[in-house]
């Protein structure tokens, strides 16, 4: 039995930490009731529930669930004593304190955004978790912790993640990310703190093109005498002078 118990609640973790991102150490979120219980079945919390959860743990509470047991009298006294030794997480009725079954639910809000179980044998606040999709409840039956398996609301939940309707809160703090990365979503004094970079000035293109010539009549080009080179005389041109003297001349 023990084993079969043991095999369910690994399943049932691996179904929140697939879909929900649970990671250790797992916070459990402890009411007067779950002591109370602990203490009447002989169950050391402390030694046996990071045995059950195969995990690093941290037991935790609120004021109001404290406070609650203040008011209940002496019968509850032993529970105080075990509640009291866990970290007190700091609620919204801080100055107003609430009963313990409300207080919790408040610090689970409406999606349990920072991963919570919650261990209890109060029945309202099982009731309440019907409607908080991916928190993990956690009651003692038959002297032994049991993780309860996954609800209606987290299961539908996870439905509508895998058909797209929803997006899971892994992907919405990747989507956070990107947008501070890109700089989205940010208020007007942020941008306009950030010193914009000059771009480098660059000429013209225009008026770094080369000066086309003006079209004319072309230049002819300069003989060799203008030139400044010596005028070389032509022997063919003096021969037929030469030839063309009559012989009376001549003579």
């Amino acid at each position: 039995m023990k084993i079969k118990r043991q095999k369910q609640a690994k399943k049932t973790l691996s179904f929140y930490k697939y879909n929900f991102s649970f990671r250790q150490p797992f916070q459990i979120l402890i009411d007067g009731t779950f002591c109370q219980a602990a203490l009447k079945n002989k169950i050391q919390i402390k030694e046996q529930m990071p045995k059950y959860l195969m995990g690093e743990v941290q037991l935790c509470t609120t004021n109001c669930a404290l406070k609650e047991l203040d008011t209940l009298g002496k019968e509850l006294y032993g529970a105080r004593l075990i509640l009291q030794r866990y970290q007190v997480r700091r609620c919204p009725h801080f100055k107003s304190p609430v009963p313990a079954s409300e207080c919790l639910l408040a610090m689970l809000e409406e999606t349990n955004p920072h991963h919570y179980f919650v261990a209890t044998q109060d029945h309202t606040v099982t009731a309440g978790l019907k409607k908080i999709p991916g928190v993990p409840l956690l009651y003692i039956i038959l002297n032994t912790i049991v993780l309860d398996k996954p609800r209606q609301a987290s299961l539908d939940h996870v439905q509508a993640v895998q058909l797209g309707e929803l997006v899971s809160s892994a992907q919405q703090q990747s989507i956070r990310s990107l947008k501070e990365e890109q700089g989205i979503g940010q208020k007007d004094g942020e941008r306009r703190g950030r010193k914009r970079k000059r771009k480098q000035s660059h000429p013209n293109p225009l008026s770094c093109l080369k000066k086309k010539k003006k079209k004319g009549i072309p230049t002819p080009p300069l003989k060799k005498a203008e030139q400044g080179g010596k005028r070389k005389r032509s022997r063919h041109k003096n021969q037929r002078v030469h030839e063309s003297v009559p012989e009376t001349v001549k003579a």
